[in-house]
């Protein structure tokens, strides 16, 4: 490492404790000292999160390429109830193809050690056991990269640094290291994620994990064919060369074709039914961030984790979880276009231009209305036909729960799908209550329809019968719609995260960002950074909320609210200095913290956020 590089804090980093304990690593149980040599990644993580589900694609090459000198850790901290459940982590490690070691820390322990305070967020330990560096957001792989790279050439050359991995247990399929894969289960479907029912009464499903999609014959079960090589891939061609990565949603256009939202290639897919071929229709294959083109021609534009797609007012919408918005795709002049959401995460209703989401992953079209599932506000809401965005149940990012009744109060918790039903309501697949809801416009109740299902994620309508889509038992369970809806008693939750104490009055925010080595600030078209502050309720915040340029700010909380959530957006842009390079590569940082705040005497009066660089 040259002398010029900036000297880094040595903080010795705390130990790794969870009570659920590590998965894929063949039973055994770490200790950071067992790791002491190499450089450790923590990645705190949460299977809800879509930007924690961006990281894990992000780690892959790095993951591979120092397979030798680094070990990835992730240490999953969960946001709702059904995370803390040890076989739910179990599922999702293998649904999203984690291929690293994870302790399953469901109480919290070693999230609050480290004092993250977003998900997800990046730890750096160096092979002395110090943390050197930490980063809130998505986007910091190419930072992290280059910091593996000096910390291997400064601790190589001080005899600190352990290559190989001789001492442990070796996998035939990585070469050794801590990383245990799992045994492959037999089944027919694995993690499927969304189902369609085709003309022919077949159903075609996207097998989510195996990166396939797979028709079904009308019993649900028997195989007729699968469509994708089964390894995760960006390839067009026939039923046997093409390629995805985690499809999820499905639509039926009028030619007979199908639309596949293609989530971690961010892309649409096309499908010809009668041959099984299959193209690009939107994406380029890269993931949308800020500052890019948000329309134009469709396969020059990027996108952003689409998860579901439907057809309605004669184009295709998408449900754009990974930049909470709604896009739609115009098969008629080959664009696409950003229809409603600002990419800041929440619950706002309004015109489309204004309107915030969470993550929607679930759509269904009705002749007046788009419903969408907003996972991450447990919310189902809608569009009206003059592009207004409503909330029909849900409160915002921190309340969840089972709770049937007037929809004011009703709850869910994370659900993925949503499905028009004959009589106007929809049924809704409440993912992380196990269970199918039924929310009816008419009298404005939510009911119950069905329980005992694992991570239902959509569901479509077979005559009478309605056919669930049951993610995590990798199967389609049909179900009559009865004529009354099961009441189930009413629980509620809140985000488990423990509230920040602060001061009333006067609060300082800072947002720590230090651009990576080797980069700067970009200045060339006027502020590179960008702060949005507002609070829930709104009254919480007296001053400072809005947007601003800089990322620290005087906040004045208001000593008659107790306690609430600062909501806090942040972005940073900085590019490669280096005066030799004509075209340097820029980069953007950016982060949405929910941070829940108690008011109390003696609080703290500054709170520290990190975006990018060194412990605050």
């Amino acid at each position: 490492m040259s002398d010029s590089a900036p000297r880094r804090a040595r903080v010795r980093a705390p130990e790794l404790i969870g009570k659920g304990g590590w998965l894929n690593t063949g039973g055994k149980q770490y200790t950071l000292a067992d790791l002491r040599g190499r450089i450790v990644i923590l990645d705190f993580w949460t299977f809800c999160c879509v930007n924690c589900l961006h990281v894990l694609d992000e780690l892959r090459e790095l993951e591979e390429k120092h397979r030798d000198t680094v070990v990835i850790v992730g240490v999953h901290s969960p946001k709702f109830v059904h995370e803390a459940e040890h076989q739910a982590v179990v599922d999702a490690v293998e649904r999203y193809g984690v291929e690293h070691p994870v302790l399953d820390d469901p109480e919290l322990v070693t999230w609050k050690q480290y004092a993250v305070r977003a998900w997800p967020t990046l730890v750096v330990i160096d092979p002395e056991g110090y943390v050197v560096a930490q980063h809130a957001g998505e986007g910091h792989a190419h930072a992290i990269e280059r910091l593996v790279e000096e910390l291997e050439a400064e601790h190589g050359a001080k005899g600190t640094l352990r290559r190989g991995w001789g001492y442990l247990p070796c996998s035939s399929s990585n070469g050794g290291g801590p990383y245990v894969p799992p045994e492959p289960e037999p089944t027919t479907l694995r993690f499927p994620g969304k189902a369609l029912l085709l003309p022919s009464g077949n159903f075609l499903v996207s097998d989510t994990t195996r990166h396939q999609l797979v028709e079904l014959a009308e019993d649900g079960e028997t195989v007729v064919r699968r469509i994708g090589s089964g390894t995760r891939g960006f390839a067009d061609g026939g039923p046997a060369d093409a390629t995805f990565s985690e499809p999820h949603g499905l639509v039926l256009l009028d030619d007979g074709s199908v639309v596949v939202a293609d989530t971690v290639n961010h892309a649409l897919r096309r499908l010809d039914l009668a041959s099984g071929e299959v193209t690009t229709l939107a994406g380029t294959g890269r993931q949308w961030w800020q500052g890019s083109a948000t329309s134009g021609p469709a396969r020059e534009v990027a996108l952003s984790s689409p998860w579901d797609v439907a057809w309605w007012n004669g184009k295709v919408w998408i449900a754009m979880a990974g930049v909470h918005q709604l896009w739609a795709y115009d098969p008629a002049d080959g664009t696409v276009s950003v229809t409603a959401g600002t990419t800041n995460e929440g619950l706002v209703d309004g015109p489309g231009g204004d309107a915030w989401f969470a993550q929607p992953s679930g759509l269904a079209a009705t002749p007046e209305r788009l419903w969408l599932a907003d996972a991450e506000t447990s919310a189902l809401r809608w569009v009206d036909l003059d592009g207004h965005v409503h909330t029909a149940v849900g409160t915002g990012l921190f309340d969840f729960g089972h709770r049937d009744g007037a929809a004011g109060q009703a709850l869910f918790q994370h659900p993925l799908g949503v499905t028009a039903l004959p009589d106007g309501s929809v049924a809704v697949s409440d993912t992380y209550n196990h269970a199918l809801r039924r929310y009816d416009p008419a009298t404005g109740e939510v009911t119950t329809l069905a329980t005992d299902l694992r991570e239902p994620s959509d569901a479509v309508l077979v005559g009478e019968d309605i056919v669930v889509v049951e993610s995590a038992r990798h199967r389609l369970t049909r179900l009559r719609l009865p004529e009354e809806a099961v009441r189930v008693e009413a629980v509620a939750h809140r985000t488990q995260r423990a509230a920040t104490e602060v001061a009333p009055g006067a609060l300082r925010l800072d947002v720590i960002f230090q651009a990576p080595a080797g980069q700067k600030l970009d200045t060339r078209y006027g502020p590179s950074t960008r702060l949005l502050v507002s609070a829930t309720p709104p009254e919480l915040l007296l001053n400072g909320g809005g947007t601003g340029t800089d990322l620290s700010r005087p906040l004045h909380l208001n000593p008659a609210v107790p306690e609430g959530v600062l909501h806090v957006s942040a972005m940073a842009a900085s590019c490669d200095d280096d005066p030799a390079n004509e075209y340097p590569a820029c980069h953007v940082h950016q982060q949405d913290w929910g941070v829940p705040v108690r008011l109390t005497e003696g609080g703290a009066e500054r709170l520290p956020l990190v975006l990018a660089g060194m412990d605050a």
